[in-house]
């Protein structure tokens, strides 16, 4: 299925840009390696890792309903994650 693949991408490039708009903060504010910044790129990574296995999980009844609750938790995930970030 196409949209499953978009899903796995769209996991991988929105949390990959997270984790290196981390490393930009912390390059351009001296704080490089800071404990704040390891703990929001451990988040992202422990939430990459749960979203591509509930996305791989086959066995939900409604699959389309539960991808798209996938694709909310990213959201959700995310905006949480750059909401950390911008607090760095």
């Amino acid at each position: 299925m196409a949209s499953i693949r978009d899903l796995k991408k769209d996991i991988n490039n929105v949390l990959g840009d997270l984790i290196e708009a981390v490393y930009l903060v912390e390059a351009t504010s001296d704080k490089e390696f800071s404990k704040e910044g390891s703990g929001i790129i451990d988040n992202a990574i422990d939430t990459f890792d749960d979203l591509i296995a509930k996305v791989n999980n086959k066995d939900v009844k409604n699959r389309k309903k539960h991808l798209q609750e996938v694709r909310n938790e990213l959201e959700a995930k995310a905006k949480d994650l750059s909401e950390k970030i911008n607090k760095l």
